[in-house]
């Protein structure tokens, strides 16, 4: 696991990028959504993937057409997680220790079961160095997301965090789903809105109402908690997208399917799925192997740091390493339409 080599020298360029920010109306024709108890289905459509515009890792932009599917309205929640753990026995990823036999170099401390916490600084920092503020903490796991003393007790509501793609994959199946594409998240966190900057538009005024949970004040140092939240915020607390989904926009960043590289391909798709494995593990340690992808931004993301809670931006995470700033939703596919009568 790349990030418990945060004290090796020769992985700290490897690793920054995994925690870099870690920071009218058009819909189309076929792109309708209704809702399903806690689900929402969209009947798919194409649309404009990536941007040019801003981070280098979302482009290129291109035309890609999604089948349709349902998507859950909110992110996984702490209660939504415990059944799933309290029915399955399931231990995370965060809560096994490493073998020291499989990681010789590893100092002992990083053998520990743990995860990746944000430490906030208590002034200003070199934004270059990520390691200022994030920590890893032996004892952080979604029960406990800072680390020992801290408790999820009063935040059955919230986004489950501190869970890797591994463990989110799991949750996914028991519940009769699967983790999102990244081309189907990206449609439904559009909702419509073809191309435009945000999940509500192409502006973002704080004055007409908090449409996001992020941050507010100098990252990472002071956050004035403007939007009436530090630290993850119940999920629903802002007005859902035009397809009814909640949080596509800040508060957790949410895990996809995709294998990570730094780029979309120009040419356009249909149902992509990502990259392949071995693609992916060319942008990454051999220790860490190939990554995932993110999305959505967090409320760890500032303007003036990582402007991120997107539809088209995107970051990577480790295959077995949680944050607490990281969670996830889930889709299920869409039962096939019945074919009428030959005519």
């Amino acid at each position: 696991m790349g990030a418990r080599h945060l004290k090796k020298a020769s992985n700290t360029k490897l690793v920054i990028s995994i925690f870099l920010g870690l920071t009218g109306l058009a819909l189309a024709t076929n792109s309708a959504s209704r809702a399903n108890g806690d689900f929402v289905l969209l009947d798919g459509g194409t649309f404009t993937m990536g941007s040019n515009e801003h981070y280098r890792e979302e482009a290129t932009e291109r035309q890609v057409t999604v089948s349709p599917f349902h998507i859950k309205k909110t992110e996984v929640t702490n209660a939504e997680f415990r059944a799933f753990v309290e029915a399955t026995d399931y231990v995370t990823t965060a809560e096994r220790d490493l073998d020291p036999a499989e990681n010789p170099n590893l100092p002992k401390e990083l053998l520990q079961a743990g995860s990746m916490v944000f430490a906030q600084p208590p002034g200003k920092v070199d934004l270059s160095d990520f390691r200022v503020w994030w920590r890893y903490v032996p004892g952080a796991n979604w029960r406990h997301p800072e680390g020992p003393g801290s408790s999820i007790e009063g935040m059955n509501d919230h986004p489950v965090v501190q869970v890797s793609p591994e463990d989110a994959r799991a949750y996914a199946e028991w519940a009769g789903g699967r983790l999102p594409t990244e081309a189907e998240w990206e449609f439904a966190a559009r909702g419509g809105l073809n191309g435009a900057e945000y999940t509500w538009g192409d502006s973002y005024d704080p004055e007409q109402g908090w449409k996001a949970n992020t941050w507010q004040g100098l990252f990472p140092s002071v956050d004035t908690k403007e939007d009436g939240h530090h630290g993850s915020a119940p999920v629903g607390s802002y007005p859902p997208n035009a397809y009814g989904l909640y949080d596509m926009a800040g508060n957790v960043w949410e895990h996809v399917s995709d294998f990570w590289v730094p780029g979309h391909p120009e040419v356009a798709a249909t149902d992509p799925d990502g990259p392949p494995e071995i693609l992916a593990a060319n942008f990454s340690h051999p220790s860490v192997g190939a990554m995932n992808v993110v999305k959505g931004g967090s409320w760890l993301c500032s303007p003036s740091y990582c402007l991120r809670y997107r539809p088209a931006a995107r970051q990577n995470a480790e295959r077995r390493l949680g944050t607490n700033h990281i969670g996830f939703r889930i889709v299920k596919d869409a039962e096939p339409l019945e074919e009428g009568p030959a005519e």
